[in-house]
C-alpha cells in the first residue's frame, strides 16, 4: 500500500510504501535523503510509476483529528508556505523521542497550582489537567457550576449563540465581564461533551481568567505556555491525543493546534493583539486559521476585545456578526479622572522635563497613602519624533498619509512605504513656527529620573530589556501585594494586569507611536491607550486618575481613546484606510530581501518590483529600505504590494523566486 506523507521541514507531500493499513493523520517516521524525519500521513494513493521508500515506523496509532489536516492545507495555501513547515505547528519538537515522565506534570488545583505553587508568577514550568479517572466522570454526571450574568451579558450571550456557529466579534468595554460570557459558553460546550480552546496573547497576564476556568473545570484545564520544556509539551500533547473526555485548553496561538477529537468552541481573548500573527515561518494569523477550523467543524469562534482589530470590526459589521457590551460588569466601577497634559507647555513641567507637575503630585500622594502608580511609555515610539514644537503637527507623507521618519545621516525625512523623501523643513508647514523638534526617550531614562525624584520609593522597570530572572512572572506578586510603589513599563503592562492598589496611570508621551511609518500606527496607539487607561477604574479604588502627556492633545486618536469612543474611532480610521488603500479595503503583502551589501539588495528588490509592476491588478511601491535596514545579517530592502483580490496577490507572488521573505496580511509594515 502507498501513502502520501508530509515530512517535517521545507517539503511538501512525498509518497511512501507501507505493509499495513494507515489512517490519515497518523504520525510516522520516514526517510528523506539521508535523514529520518517525522511526518503526517495525509491519504492513501495508488501505486506510483516511480520507486518509493518504505515508511520506517508508525509513532502513534491514534491519528491527528481531521480538522488539523485541514489546517495543513489552509496555511500552506493561504500563506504560501510548504506543507512540511506547517507540521512544526502540529507536532511537538522531538515527537519521535520516548520521554521520561515529568514529575507533577498533571494535577492542577485552581487555588494552589501545580505542586501546590502558583503556576503563573512563582516560576513552575508547567501544569496541565490530570489524567481521566474512570471511577468519576465529571462531565455528564456532576452538575456544572452556574454563571451569573447581568442583563447586558445575558443579551450578548444570546446574540453570540444565534446561530451557534461561525465567527462572531464580542466588543465589550474594559471591565464589561467578557470572561463570564466565555465561561458560560465553555460550560455549554462541555454539556455537549465538546472541548474548548481559549487563546490568550500572553499567559502570564491572564491569571484571573485562568483562575475562573480552573475553578469551573477542575481536572479538565490544560495550560500551554513558553515555560514548558520540549519534554513537557510532548507529554501534554500525547495526553490530549489520547484523551476522550472534554478539555479546556488555554494558551497562546500554538494552543490552537492541540489534538482534540471533540472540539466544540474556540475563543480568542484580546483578539486585537499582534502576537496572534506569527512572524517566523510558517507565517500565519491564528485568528484566520481559527476561522478556517470553525468553518470546517461548523462550531462557534468568538473574538473578544475592548478594542477590536479594525479589519475584524469591519468584517463583523458587514456580516452582522458584531455583539457589543457598553456597560461595566461591576456596579462599583467608576471611570477614572483623565487629565490631558500638553507637552508643548513648559508651565506644565515645572519640576521635571519628563513628568508633569500634576503627575508628580499624584505619585507623591500615592506614596503617602500606600497606593501604586503605573508609568507607561510606548517603547516602539523611541525613534526620533519630528513635530512642530508650537502646534504639535507631524510631517506626513503626501502619498501614504503616514509619518515621515528622520534619517540623521542625510538629515532627510523619508517614507518607509513609498520612499518619498524631503529635507527637514526649517519651519512648520502648518503654522510657520520655526521650532521643528526631534525628541525620543526610553524607559531606562524614566527609571533613572524617578529614582532621583523619589529616593525612598520602591521602583521597578519592566520591558524587553529585563533579565529572565526579573520577568513579569517574578515581579507580578510583588506588584499585586504592594511591595512595589511605582511600576514602569511598555506594552506588556498595558494589558491583562488587574492591580487592586493601582491608583494612578501616567502615559509619558501618548503620541509617540503615532509617528511611526506604519499604516497600523494609529490603531495600535488607540488600543494601547485604551488598554492602559483600563488598568484603573475597575472598582477596586474609588478615586483613580490617568495622566495623558502628549504633544497633540487634539489629535483624533487621543480624543477617541480618552473618551473610550471606539465607534467614532473606527469610522475615522476606516475613512483613512479607504483613501490610502490599506486593509480592509485592499490586501497587502510585504516582500523583503536581505543581502550582504546594500547594492545587491537594491538590485534584487528592484528586479522584483519591475516584474510586479507589469501586472495591472497590483499596486507596487518603489523599493524602500526596511524600518530596520542594516542588521548583523546584512541590508534589508522591501516592497509593499497591494491588491483588491487576494488571489491576484498570491498568484503574482508565486511567479517570483523563493529567496524573498514574503509576509501576507502583515499586521504591521515595521
Amino acid at each position: 500500500m502507498f501513502y502520501e506523507v508530509v515530512p517535517a521541514g521545507k517539503l511538501n507531500e512525498l509518497t511512501y510504501s507501507f505493509d499495513s493499513s494507515l489512517l490519515p493523520g497518523q504520525i510516522v517516521l520516514v526517510p528523506v535523503g539521508k535523514r529520518v524525519l517525522p511526518g503526517i500521513v495525509t491519504k492513501k494513493v495508488a501505486q506510483p510509476n516511480f520507486k518509493t521508500k518504505p515508511i520506517i515506523k508508525v509513532l502513534y496509532s491514534n491519528p491527528l483529528p481531521a480538522h488539523l489536516l485541514k489546517v495543513i492545507d489552509f496555511i500552506s495555501t493561504y500563506y504560501l508556505t510548504e506543507k512540511g513547515t506547517v507540521t512544526s505547528l502540529l507536532l511537538p519538537r522531538g515527537v519521535e523521542k520516548t520521554r521520561r515522565p515529568t514529575e507533577h506534570l498533571f494535577g492542577f488545583d485552581a487555588h494552589k497550582g501545580a505542586g501546590g505553587r502558583n503556576p503563573f508568577f512563582e516560576g513552575p514550568k508547567t501544569w496541565a489537567s490530570a489524567p481521566e479517572r474512570p471511577e468519576k466522570k465529571r462531565f455528564g454526571q456532576d452538575p456544572l457550576p452556574d454563571v451569573a450574568l447581568n442583563h447586558a451579558q445575558t443579551y450578548a450571550l444570546e446574540a453570540l449563540q444565534t446561530p451557534l456557529e461561525g465567527t462572531k466579534l464580542l466588543h465589550g468595554v474594559t471591565g464589561s465581564g467578557k470572561t463570564n460570557i466565555y465561561l458560560k459558553m465553555a460550560l455549554n460546550a462541555s454539556k455537549q461533551q465538546k472541548s474548548t480552546i481559549l487563546l490568550v496573547p500572553e499567559i502570564a497576564l491572564t491569571s484571573q481568567l485562568v483562575q475562573v476556568f480552573g475553578e469551573a473545570f477542575p481536572g479538565q484545564i490544560v495550560l500551554l505556555h513558553s515555560k514548558q520544556t520540549d519534554s513537557e509539551r510532548h507529554q501534554i500533547w500525547e495526553h490530549l491525543l489520547q484523551a476522550d473526555t472534554p478539555k479546556v485548553i488555554i494558551g497562546p496561538r500554538s494552543a490552537l493546534f492541540a489534538p482534540l477529537k471533540n472540539l466544540g468552541l474556540i475563543i480568542v481573548d484580546e483578539e486585537h493583539e499582534p502576537s496572534y500573527y506569527q512572524e517566523n515561518p510558517p507565517r500565519y494569523s491564528a485568528i484566520r486559521t481559527a476561522s478556517a477550523i470553525s468553518k470546517h467543524l461548523k462550531i462557534p469562534l468568538i473574538l473578544g476585545s475592548a478594542t477590536p482589530n479594525i479589519e475584524d470590526y469591519y468584517l463583523a459589521k458587514s456580516k452582522n456578526s458584531l455583539v457589543t457590551i457598553k456597560e461595566k460588569a461591576k456596579t462599583t466601577a467608576k471611570k477614572p479622572k483623565i487629565h490631558l497634559i500638553d507637552l508643548r507647555s513648559r508651565d506644565n513641567f515645572t519640576k521635571n522635563r519628563y513628568f508633569s507637575t500634576a503627575l508628580l503630585n499624584s505619585i507623591k500622594n500615592n506614596l503617602e497613602n500606600g497606593r501604586q502608580t503605573l508609568i507607561f511609555h510606548n517603547r516602539r515610539g523611541s525613534s526620533p519624533l519630528t513635530i512642530c514644537e508650537s502646534c504639535g503637527a507631524e510631517i506626513l507623507c503626501p502619498n501614504c498619509f503616514l509619518p515621515l521618519t528622520l534619517h540623521a545621516d542625510t538629515y532627510e525625512l523619508k517614507c518607509h512605504t513609498c520612499d518619498y523623501h524631503q529635507k527637514v523643513p526649517t519651519s512648520c508647514p502648518k503654522c510657520d513656527h520655526l521650532g521643528i523638534i526631534h525628541k525620543g526617550f526610553g524607559t531606562k531614562l524614566l527609571e533613572s529620573e524617578l529614582n532621583s525624584l523619589f529616593k525612598t520609593a520602591k521602583i521597578r522597570r519592566f520591558d524587553a530589556d529585563n533579565k529572565k530572572s526579573d520577568s513579569l512572572y517574578a515581579v507580578y506578586d510583588a506588584v499585586k501585594s504592594g511591595d512595589i510603589d511605582i511600576l514602569i513599563g511598555t506594552q506588556t503592562l498595558a494589558k491583562g494586569l488587574d492591580l487592586p492598589r493601582l491608583a494612578t496611570v501616567g502615559v509619558v508621551q501618548a503620541d509617540a507611536g503615532l509617528n511611526l511609518p506604519d499604516f497600523a500606527a494609529e490603531e495600535r496607539v488607540y488600543e494601547l491607550l485604551t488598554q492602559v487607561i483600563g488598568r484603573v477604574g475597575r472598582g477596586h479604588l474609588e478615586d483613580t486618575e490617568v495622566f495623558i502627556q502628549t504633544f497633540q492633545p487634539d489629535h483624533p486618536v487621543i480624543t477617541y481613546a480618552t473618551t473610550e469612543n471606539y465607534e467614532d474611532f473606527a469610522t475615522y480610521l476606516l475613512k483613512k484606510r479607504a483613501k490610502s488603500g490599506f486593509p480592509p479595503y485592499k490586501f497587502i503583502a510585504k516582500l523583503e530581501i536581505t543581502m550582504k551589501t546594500e547594492q545587491s539588495a537594491i538590485k534584487k528588490i528592484g528586479s522584483a518590483g519591475r516584474t510586479l509592476k507589469k501586472i495591472p491588478t497590483l499596486s507596487v511601491s518603489t523599493p524602500i529600505p526596511a524600518f530596520h535596514e542594516h542588521t548583523a545579517k546584512g541590508y534589508t530592502w522591501q516592497l509593499i504590494i497591494r491588491a483588491k483580490s487576494r488571489k491576484n496577490l498570491i498568484d503574482s507572488i508565486k511567479k517570483l523566486d523563493q529567496n524573498f521573505k514574503i509576509t501576507l496580511d502583515p499586521p504591521s509594515l515595521l
